[in-house]
């Protein structure tokens, strides 16, 4: 309401193509947020079930994230885990569908997707489209007993103005984020919404940076500081993130045009 036609995000397809990002006003953000969140509740989220994320950082990543914590309780996962650690998480996350990057952002983190589905019980896998990528669809190979699909192409189909379900309150569980796993396989960290907002909003409040400000995000959206610091408290703002491209600072063209 505060922001509608100004720019939340520009997440850049890569650190070679810094020049040509996808951009998404305050207002396309929430439409889209609903439209991913109602996919999930169509699948069958509710308020105690998982939504798990296993890709790096693009567009579709950020609007599933949010989605997936209005809708249910978002599980984001390094894909760099073990394929034991990562099918564990899933379990004890309770995750119901998975959202993973597609075989044109990340291979091998769809292959692994595609091989833990089904050992962990999730009844629908969800892949997403790379950042900047063409309107056609790479094929999606069916898995025995689970669900496979684009999220954006379902997205097309919900509607974009509202949630359909029953929005969280204060003390409902938004996220589990997995610990480092010093010690065997990753802990769960819940965070209830409450404190991802307070955390968020007093970020934004102790800033010295006013809404004119700029910010730049690259660290990978399973990492608490990625949520808090550079995608919720910038919103309360009403400033532009600049997101970097999939291979975050690990890209090094990224530093050559930085």
């Amino acid at each position: 309401r505060l922001w509608p036609d100004r720019v939340a995000l520009s997440v850049l397809p890569d650190g070679d193509r810094w020049e040509q990002p996808t951009e998404r006003t305050f207002a396309e953000l929430l439409a889209d947020m609903h439209r991913y969140a109602n996919v999930f509740h169509a699948l069958g989220v509710r308020r105690t079930d998982g939504v798990a994320l296993l890709a790096p950082n693009c567009d579709e990543l950020i609007t599933a994230t949010l989605a997936a914590e209005l809708a249910g309780i978002a599980a984001p996962i390094n894909s760099g885990l073990s394929a034991e650690h990562i099918a564990e998480l899933l379990r004890r996350s309770g995750a119901r569908v998975l959202v993973a990057a597609g075989s044109d952002i990340a291979p091998a983190v769809w292959d692994n997707a595609r091989d833990i589905a089904l050992e962990a019980g999730i009844e629908t896998l969800l892949a997403l489209r790379p950042t900047g990528g063409s309107a056609a669809e790479a094929e999606l190979l069916p898995i025995d007993g689970v669900r496979v699909d684009h999220l954006s192409a379902l997205a097309a189909e919900q509607p974009h103005d509202r949630f359909v379900g029953e929005p969280p309150t204060a003390t409902d569980l938004a996220a589990l984020f997995h610990t480092g796993g010093t010690t065997g396989t990753p802990k769960l960290a819940a965070h209830t919404h409450a404190n991802e907002v307070s955390d968020a909003w007093m970020i934004a409040a102790i800033g010295l940076l006013d809404e004119e400000s700029v910010v730049f995000a690259a660290l990978p959206l399973f990492h608490v500081n990625a949520l808090v610091v550079t995608l919720l408290a910038p919103l309360f703002k009403g400033q532009r993130v600049v997101w970097a491209g999939p291979l975050g600072y690990r890209d090094t063209k990224l530093f050559a045009n930085f």
